[in-house]
């Protein structure tokens, strides 16, 4: 399959006005690349584990949109077919009749051809082995060199369900784990995502765990990093469902039965999950949240107080924040 790639180059306080001028004619889903630094909110709502590194915002921005090619070379926008050169010629105009209205800067645009996306595998250039403490977290494309036979190793790729352990809340969740995990530890994983805390927690030495999540692709995800690591299926089971609000998942999770639950969600989410998920904990449980940006620590705080658990401690890394609690005995 090949893409045509519609690049615009203007600046970053038109990018909106841009992005909005070509939807309406046909082009949707803009590729931004700008050096903006995301604000907390956006660090928040994104809370996507590799993020390229940027340098000092510049005031530019390049806009590409992507429209795949038809065999005849013509392509097709807004469901009908058009020549690559009219829509060019279309765009161009939409740019110029901008300038009347606002700046944006050169508004030049590059027309080029690439052939079918791999949107999955692009993440390599990106992913490569690091080290949470003593883990060496390393993908499939990676060998682990002999100054590391030594370390715990998790081999985990980037994929559709979140989670390779980069992200600050996971290695936050991933420390508390390794406290208070025993043995005869029940776990139960809250938006389990790629199952990296869960299976950590097997490889830790946890008997069993119990993983949730509302996305149907973290089964497969789960699977497959569960087979890389020599986790046994029986030692982790998933389920897919919302536990805030289906009852028939929480039957099914049960009730008073982990000693720990971790839950690496936004704060958002763990504010109504606090109160329903102290029922699956057993006496003397722990809890254990993060994905908190830390402006919202006081609020999952009183939330997990709320809920009648007490607090156990309070850790940070980064702008992120960990939230540690205990159910009462």
């Amino acid at each position: 399959m090949k893409w045509v790639r519609f690049r615009v180059k203007t600046t970053t306080e038109a990018e909106d006005i841009v992005i909005s001028t070509l939807y309406d004619i046909g082009l949707e889903g803009a590729q931004i690349e700008d050096k903006i630094p995301l604000t907390a909110w956006e660090k928040e709502q994104m809370f996507v584990d590799i993020l390229p590194e940027t340098e000092e915002d510049d005031g530019k921005a390049y806009l590409s949109f992507f429209v795949e090619k038809n065999e005849d070379g013509s392509i097709t926008v807004n469901g009908e077919q058009t020549q690559v050169e009219e829509m060019q010629a279309t765009i161009l105009q939409e740019l110029e009749d901008l300038r009347v209205f606002c700046d944006i800067g050169e508004g030049s645009l590059e027309v080029d051809e690439t052939e079918d996306i791999d949107w999955i595998n692009n993440w390599k250039q990106y992913f490569h082995q690091f080290y949470i403490d003593d883990i060496l977290v390393i993908p499939s494309w990676e060998k682990v060199e002999a100054k590391d036979q030594d370390k715990v190793v998790l081999h985990i790729d980037p994929g559709t369900a979140f989670g390779t352990g980069m992200h600050e809340t996971t290695q936050l969740c991933i420390r508390q784990l390794r406290k208070y995990i025993t043995k005869d530890t029940l776990l139960l994983d809250v938006g389990t995502g790629s199952g990296i805390l869960a299976i950590l927690s097997l490889m830790f030495g946890a008997k069993h765990a119990v993983g949730t999540d509302l996305d149907i692709c973290a089964v497969e995800a789960v699977a497959q990093n569960c087979r890389d690591n020599g986790i046994d299926p029986r030692d982790f089971d998933m389920m897919i469902g919302n536990i805030i609000t289906d009852k028939e998942i929480q039957d099914k999770i049960g009730y008073a039965c982990y000693d720990i639950v971790v839950a690496n969600i936004l704060a958002d989410v763990l504010v109504p999950l606090t109160p329903v998920i102290v029922n699956q904990l057993k006496p003397g449980g722990i809890y254990i949240t993060s994905g908190i940006i830390d402006d919202k620590e006081q609020t999952v705080v009183e939330a997990v107080k709320a809920a009648g658990l007490e607090l156990v401690e309070v850790t940070y890394q980064g702008e992120w924040v960990n939230v540690t609690a205990r159910k009462p005995a």
